[in-house]
């Protein structure tokens, strides 16, 4: 092949690949259109103050005006109008301080980035990502934050995805970077294998020490990080995407329940003091970050089946007393505020 052929194989292989990204963006672009076009499914006002008290905080999913806008509800009522935002997430995270918006931003070439804001709104720091946005959280005193995005694949159920999950101090004074560039250890064993994947963050309340889920070789670990020593030691095998409960006792978690090629994430809550793992009586498929509302009770977010974009939030007992309950309909990623 002459220089002169070379020079225009790749010429046109860059345009082939612009014009599949910019098709892509399109057809994204197209299709949430589609959803946030109409009225609204749900009673909602657009507030340009971000409400104040105890709230839950989501991402509303209702179709039609408001579709993807970050919303609330109070935490007595979730039943009350939802309080709208112009602000559009694909995941977010809410403490009363400060808020994290994953977003995906849809155009000819849709890119992927990461915005953090404080209590009045206004934004104090964005990133980008390295792809799809899966998974975010801000420790409680608001000083740390954590972001997982897919860097090939777009779930947890793809063959080969591979994730990029980073912490940082939300004032922008510390970048831990990478925690694939964390120490891991198995059974006092390090593991260095290059398909090495780490996600789902959930901080303890010493600002070093945090839980997460790391991957390797097909297998699945519930980690316990520490930040100073860049250090992540697994304490059980097959969590996922873990969250710490408010009194510290506890970590909730999805467990892989199948065993079959395509997973089936049940949830499973782990008390730290004893090691006793209580399975939780959902039966659907759970492939979410669950929060905690209270000591007692965990939310988490389903989509709905045959409608493409919508979803809604459950709860159920922390204890696996009783069957699981809806909570806040036409919602995703939500986030108790206190």
């Amino acid at each position: 092949m002459t220089a002169r052929q070379r020079v225009w194989l790749v010429t046109i292989i860059g345009i082939l690949l612009l014009s599949g990204a910019a098709g892509y963006g399109i057809v994204a672009w197209a299709e949430h259109r589609a959803r946030a076009s109409g009225p609204s499914e749900v009673e909602s006002v657009v507030t340009d103050a971000r409400p104040a008290g105890a709230r839950v905080v989501f991402r509303n999913t209702a179709l039609g005006a408001g579709y993807g806008l970050v919303a609330s509800v109070p935490l007595s009522d979730p039943t009350a109008a939802r309080s709208l935002t112009d602000l559009a997430c694909d995941r977010v995270y809410a403490t009363d301080a400060l808020q994290s918006c994953l977003h995906i931003d849809r155009g000819v070439v849709t890119t992927f980035n990461g915005t953090l804001s404080d209590a009045s709104g206004r934004e104090t720091r964005s990133w980008p990502l390295a792809g799809v946005p899966s998974r975010t959280r801000i420790s409680a005193d608001s000083s740390l934050i954590a972001a997982t995005s897919f860097v090939t694949g777009e779930s947890y159920a793809t063959v080969g995805f591979s994730t990029l999950t980073t912490i940082s101090a939300t004032d922008g004074s510390q970048d831990y970077g990478n925690l694939e560039d964390f120490a891991l250890f198995v059974d006092d064993l390090r593991i260095t294998a290059a398909d090495r994947n780490v996600w789902g963050v959930t901080f303890s309340d010493d600002d070093n020490t945090f839980y997460a889920t790391a991957a390797s070789n097909n297998q699945t670990w519930l980690v316990r990080g520490d930040l100073a020593a860049r250090t992540l030691t697994a304490i059980r095998d097959t969590a996922e995407c873990p969250s710490l409960s408010p009194d510290g006792g506890r970590i909730a978690y999805k467990k892989e329940v199948s065993g079959a090629a395509t997973p089936q994430w049940s949830i499973a809550v782990l008390d730290l003091a004893t090691g006793t793992e209580t399975m939780l009586p959902e039966k659907r498929n759970v492939d979410d970050q669950v929060v905690w509302l209270d000591d007692d009770t965990i939310l988490y977010g389903l989509g709905r089946d045959g409608t493409v974009g919508d979803s809604d939030v459950w709860a159920v007992s922390a204890h696996g007393e009783a069957e699981p309950e809806l909570y806040l309909a036409h919602a995703w990623s939500p986030s108790v505020v206190r």
